[in-house]
């Protein structure tokens, strides 16, 4: 263990989350935590970002009125100017599969601080549902100790993956963990799934938009494949994905061949 390990902890479920005040109390045992965190709840807004954001001292660091990328931008160029790594969680809710890594909050933070170069491990907490009630999971009551199978693994990483050589491929990690009572307590490395079901309806003027997975998965009719993230979760495992944050560019013959012939209509 490195005792002088810096750590730089955001989140988008704010400051004041169970999530936020679990990950934080375990990563202290490891080293210096600056927390740079969303004063409000900001989930699921991506990596949108600000141009002016006020900011408050708090008891576990720094409040900002504004997202998790604008906590990591001030937070890697202002305040804890050079981390170790960044970790964003933990979140209430699980991030899984590829149509949600650009949607996350969480997901974001940390693929803002992969573009300093600064290694970055992204939490959520999987909150099952029993398909037979009625309510969603966003309204399930989640306490503290809930955390305790994320932030265990999170921590785990955090302390033994900069030496390990796990950055050397990988620009940040997603980590997904179920609640303790649904969890086996290992590790699966995965990758993220691709299965993406998104509906919506319109009724007197309001659409309201369905994402389907979250049912499913309920309903234990989750297809996805061994080795993705969503399958691992889902069977009880902590899931792992080593990502990396860079849009890629491949050759496109059919697009050079377009290129080629414009303007010569």
């Amino acid at each position: 263990m490195d005792d002088d390990l810096d750590i730089l902890l955001t989140n988008d479920d704010g400051i004041e989350s169970p999530g936020f005040r679990a990950l934080y109390d375990s990563l202290s045992e490891l080293g210096d935590v600056t927390a740079v965190a969303p004063a409000t709840d900001q989930s699921a807004v991506g990596r949108a970002i600000s141009s002016h954001v006020d900011i408050t001292e708090h008891e576990l660091g720094y409040a900002i009125e504004g997202t998790p990328t604008d906590c990591v931008v001030a937070g890697l160029q202002a305040i804890c100017t050079d981390p170790d790594l960044v970790v964003s969680g933990c979140n209430k809710g699980a991030n899984l599969g590829h149509y949600v890594l650009g949607r996350s909050g969480t997901v974001s933070a940390a693929v803002e601080a992969a573009f300093f170069d600064v290694p970055a491990i992204a939490a959520s907490l999987y909150v099952p549902v029993d398909p037979d009630e009625d309510r969603e999971w966003t309204d399930v009551d989640v306490s503290e100790s809930n955390y305790a199978e994320a932030t265990r693994a999170t921590t785990y990483l955090v302390e033994h993956a900069l030496g390990a050589g796990v950055f050397d491929n990988a620009d940040y990690l997603n980590l997904n963990a179920p609640v303790p009572d649904y969890c086996t307590g290992d590790i699966e490395i995965t990758r993220p799934s691709h299965m993406y079901d998104m509906d919506a309806t319109v009724d007197n003027g309001i659409v309201s938009l369905h994402d389907r997975v979250w049912e499913r998965m309920a309903a234990g009719e989750i297809p996805d494949p061994e080795g993705t993230d969503r399958h691992a979760v889902a069977d009880g495992h902590i899931s792992v994905s080593p990502l990396t944050a860079p849009h890629t560019t491949e050759h496109h013959d059919a697009l050079d061949a377009l290129a080629e012939t414009y303007g010569s209509d």
